[in-house]
Formats: C-alpha cells, sequence, structure tokens
C-alpha cells in the first residue's frame, strides 16, 4: 500500500504543479522567501506542496501534530499574522517555532469549493516582518484560487478509481485490484460488479488484491466483509492479498478483520499457487 507522501503526491498532483507556480508569485509580492499549503487530518497538519526560495525550511510530506501548530490557530481564527513567531504569545512556545527559528508569518484557512476545512496557505520569514491587511486579503485570494485546484484534483481523482478492475486470470479464476480511495458510493458499485462477475463466469475463487489501496477504514472493513459473505453465499471463495504489516496491526487493533470468512495471500502469485496455479514467463 502506498505511503502517506506517496498518497498526498498522487492525489494531488495538479495542487503540487499549480501551486509552485502561484508560490513564486506570492513570495515575490509579499517579499518573503517561504510559502507553502498544509492538509489538515484527524490528528495533524501535513505540508502538501512548499516553495522555499533559498534553504529548505519547510520540506514537502512535513507533519506536524495538530494541537502545536500555527495551523490550529489560523483554522480556529481565520487568519493568524505576528511580527514575530518567537515572540507572540501563541506561538512562542511552541516546539516547531523553536525548531524553524522564523519571525515574520502570514497565514490563511485554505476551504474546499463547499467550504469546508481543506488546511491553510501560508508565508514566513526569517527577519521580522509586518503585513498589511491588504498582503492578507491578497493571501486570502489565493487561497481561493487554490480550492478550485483542490476541487479539480479530486474530481479527476475520484474519476480515476471509479472503475472497478476486474481481471480473468483462468477459468473459474478473476482478480479484483482494489485501488484508489473506497467511498459508500463506489464500495456499492464493487460489490454489484464483482458479483455479477462471480455469477455470469461461475468464479470459484476470487482474488482482492489491496496492494494499491488508497484509504481503509471501518467502511473499508465492512465491505470486504460483505463482499467476501456475499461470494461465499453464491458458491465463491475469497484470497485476499497485498495486506502490509501495518495495515495487518491496525485491523487487528480493531478486530475489523475477525468477522471476513476469507483466506490471506503474501500476493497474488502465492495466492493462484495455493489454488494449483502458477505464474510463468513466456
Amino acid at each position: 500500500m502506498k505511503t502517506a507522501k506517496d498518497q498526498l503526491k498522487s492525489g494531488y498532483s495538479s495542487l503540487g504543479t499549480v501551486s509552485k507556480k502561484m508560490f513564486a508569485m506570492i513570495c515575490e509580492r509579499l517579499n518573503v522567501p517561504v510559502a507553502y499549503v498544509t492538509k489538515r487530518g484527524n490528528n495533524a497538519i501535513t505540508v502538501l506542496s512548499s516553495y522555499n526560495h533559498t534553504e529548505e525550511i519547510i520540506p514537502e510530506g512535513y507533519i506536524v501534530e495538530y494541537s502545536s501548530t500555527y495551523c490550529r490557530h489560523i483554522i480556529e481564527n481565520g487568519m493568524m499574522t505576528t511580527t514575530n513567531l518567537m515572540q507572540y504569545s501563541m506561538t512562542k512556545d511552541l516546539s516547531v517555532t523553536g525548531d524553524l527559528k522564523m519571525k515574520g508569518f502570514l497565514g490563511v484557512t485554505l476551504k474546499d469549493v463547499n467550504g469546508n476545512v481543506f488546511g491553510t496557505l501560508c508565508v514566513m520569514d526569517r527577519n521580522e516582518k509586518e503585513f498589511s491587511t491588504e498582503d492578507a486579503e491578497y493571501l486570502s485570494s489565493m487561497a481561493e484560487l487554490l480550492s478550485h485546484i483542490i476541487e479539480l484534483d479530486r474530481a479527476k481523482y475520484d474519476l480515476g478509481f471509479l472503475s472497478v478492475p476486474i481481471i480473468p486470470i483462468t477459468e473459474g479464476v478473476s482478480i479484483l485490484t482494489l485501488q484508489g480511495m473506497v467511498d459508500e458510493i463506489r464500495s456499492e458499485k464493487i460489490i454489484s460488479d464483482v458479483l455479477e462477475n462471480a455469477s455470469i463466469h461461475s468464479i470459484s475463487c476470487f482474488i482482492i488484491d489491496l496492494s494499491k489501496l488508497f484509504v481503509q477504514d471501518d467502511l473499508f472493513s465492512n465491505l470486504l466483509f460483505t463482499l467476501t459473505e456475499a461470494l461465499k453465499l453464491i458458491g465463491t471463495d475469497t484470497i485476499i492479498t497485498g495486506v502490509t504489516a501495518d495495515f495487518a496491526i491496525e485491523q487487528y487493533r480493531h478486530r475489523s478483520f475477525d468477522l471476513i470468512k476469507a483466506s490471506f495471500a503474501k500476493d497474488i502469485s502465492t495466492a493462484l499457487e495455493s489454488i494449483g496455479y502458477q505464474l510463468t514467463e513466456k
């Protein structure tokens, strides 16, 4: 399965490309060396894209626990600005302030087109710097533009993973490669397409590969339970492959797989061998 950094890159490719060009303009307009976009998670903030003019101060993929970030104050108040992060009451005691040793700062909330908080758009400087109301309005307008890029990425991503890739291997055996983000709508399509395929083609064994899965949560576990139970009812066995150690530990903690009646294999090749088939090169 993909790492968090890989997921962010693949999920927001347009944002990464466009923001780089915008950051250069923003930094020139506001006379700062650093600009970056963050995405808010459940417990942490992750830097999706950044621009560092002379030295790398904010790397992409940089993750900070949410309560210890400037972003928390930005999101709670709509924006945040200070001439010196190291003296400002809300930021001077944060560990990130001591690590970065930056002073001038301006950040605004970044929302999607539906008005939901996505993260933040921020700029900062090594030196003390006072940002004007006009500067804040300018940065907010850039955040509004980025919200449309975020929507474009989401649309592209959803479209790319809308299909249900079922691959027939041999008579009675098919593979479902689950990839991308699995939401409620896509779960219904996956179940419908897999059951139809198994019924029409008299599939005796379905191999479900998770190695390219993007999101795993309770909904995903429920999908696997429903899918494997439904396949069992029509006489189709299930083998699940591509489960990483981290994912297995997380599911074990929540007992998510306890009710799933399926076999597990390291990879597709191993799964095929377990049912009497072997992949060979021509």
